[in-house]
């Protein structure tokens, strides 16, 4: 009696929906996840204590008096920040030499320097203005608490560490949002319009503590990156637009203060 040989079964492309969840609970959880939640906790508490008019919201705040030790600090939490970043990477591209293969799919890989920039730039001056509309706004209207966007002292490292954090905000926050969730959630047939909406009130969830004003700018921001990411499959214009963004908000206050 012949039996049959058992036939292999065809490769996957990519990984199974159940995992590609995991990944997103595991990436987000070690990264703006959590910082959404707790986001959501601190305007609640906010909240429980007066009007958002009259609540604070400091950025880059002093982590230790003694100033070696706070710049210690603050590279120190720089650098662990990027570790999430480093995690979405690899498993996009499923092993360490695939992380340069991802970077080049996802537009950061420097082959358009002069496009890229000019986009960057655009959406900077169009989003900067739209910011300080919304924020002056959302004051105005007692939904916006005020925003201290550098508490750090001066110091001769005070200036590239501000632009430090700047450089970390912009890479973790489009990487993981942009880059990382799109593709996770095109993996498992979520449509653009879905994810543009999702991914921005993801964006705007996490800057809640800030009040409603910036967290709406950030939902705007949201979806007009995915469209740009979406239009033009390059990373590399966010990045720059978000680092201009938060290179601006951290220095020109201290700068108009001397």
């Amino acid at each position: 009696m012949l039996t049959e040989t058992p036939q292999p079964r065809p490769a996957r492309d990519g990984p199974a929906r159940s995992e590609v969840w995991f990944h997103i609970v595991l990436v987000l959880g070690v990264s703006l996840g959590s910082s959404a939640v707790y986001a959501v906790l601190n305007l609640a508490e906010t909240l429980s204590r007066g009007p958002l008019t009259d609540a604070e919201a400091t950025l880059n705040q002093v982590l230790s008096p003694v100033p070696a030790i706070d710049l210690l600090r603050q590279l120190a939490s720089i650098g662990f920040a990027l570790v999430p970043v480093l995690l979405a990477l690899y498993l996009l591209a499923g092993s360490l030499p695939g992380i340069a293969v991802v970077l080049r799919r996802i537009g950061v890989d420097g082959r358009r320097p002069w496009r890229d920039a000019v986009w960057g730039v655009g959406l900077f001056l169009a989003m900067g203005v739209g910011t300080l509309v919304l924020y002056q706004t959302g004051r105005a209207l007692g939904v916006t608490a005020a925003i201290t966007t550098s508490a750090l002292n001066e110091h001769w490292w005070t200036v590239p560490v501000l632009i430090l954090s700047a450089l970390r905000h912009s890479v973790v926050e489009e990487i993981i949002v942009v880059a990382f969730l799109c593709d996770r959630l095109r993996r498992i047939g979520w449509s653009w319009v879905t994810i543009a909406v999702l991914t921005s009130l993801f964006r705007a969830s996490y800057h809640l503590y800030q009040g409603f004003g910036p967290a709406l700018g950030n939902l705007i921001m949201g979806l007009v990156f995915v469209w740009v990411y979406r239009r033009y499959g390059r990373l590399a214009p966010l990045l720059i637009a978000h680092a201009l963004l938060d290179i601006t908000g951290f220095l020109l206050p201290q700068l108009l203060a001397r």
